[in-house]
């Protein structure tokens, strides 16, 4: 199967440094991820780059409680948070009351837990599918793929996990209505939290051909 991307929307995640977020900016992207979660080697310690350009600011959250998520996001001036541990559904709701947008992350492997992923599906914006390991994310690891046929929601989503520079081909031929965007990170990376630039621009080029 093939289908056009030329729309698709692109997610970078886990930036933090000021010069590469100025160097993110000129590009086409339309989400730029913040990792607020102690655990992860591209946590965000302090102030940070500005986005420009109309790049939406997404911070990530792993278990943290309300207020928490909603004094970052207001202080980091976040357009959309990203909840990537076991957040209730009770828990998007009331974001979702205070005019918080939800990203909702799901760890995949080879099953599609569609009925537990539905619970959800009133009280976020998107569904995040990202791989499960040992990490809350950015295990670098791909889940199989093909269990997007099995999403039958009208929820759009983003695509995650493992993705590189050499996948931009594979992900165009993923024909699924509902595939909103696809969220980079790991692959693309010349440490934690520092992103190869012009690896980034050539697979979106790709992509969206």
């Amino acid at each position: 199967m093939s289908g056009k991307k030329s729309n698709i929307k692109i997610k970078v995640c886990g930036m933090r440094e000021a010069d590469n977020i100025a160097q993110l900016n000129v590009l086409e992207v339309d989400y730029m991820g913040l990792i607020f979660h102690d655990a992860s080697p591209r946590n965000v310690l302090g102030p940070v780059g500005l986005s420009s350009g109309g790049i939406q600011r997404v911070g990530v959250f792993v278990d943290r409680e309300f207020s928490k998520i909603r004094q970052t996001a207001e202080a980091y001036h976040l357009d959309l948070v990203q909840l990537h541990g076991r957040e209730t559904p009770e828990l998007c709701s009331k974001l979702l009351a205070e005019g918080i947008t939800v990203i909702k992350a799901f760890s995949l492997l080879d099953q599609l837990p569609l009925g537990h992923i539905k619970a959800y599906e009133e009280v976020c914006k998107f569904f995040l599918f990202d791989t499960k390991g040992k990490l809350a994310g950015g295990n670098g690891k791909q889940f199989s793929w093909n269990i997007l046929e099995d999403y039958t929601l009208d929820k759009p989503f983003f695509l995650s996990g493992g993705i590189g520079p050499e996948d931009a081909v594979q992900i165009r031929c993923i024909d699924h209505p509902q595939l909103y965007a696809v969220d980079i990170n790991s692959g693309f990376e010349s440490r934690p939290a520092r992103k190869n630039i012009p690896e980034i621009e050539a697979f979106i080029k790709v992509l969206r051909a």
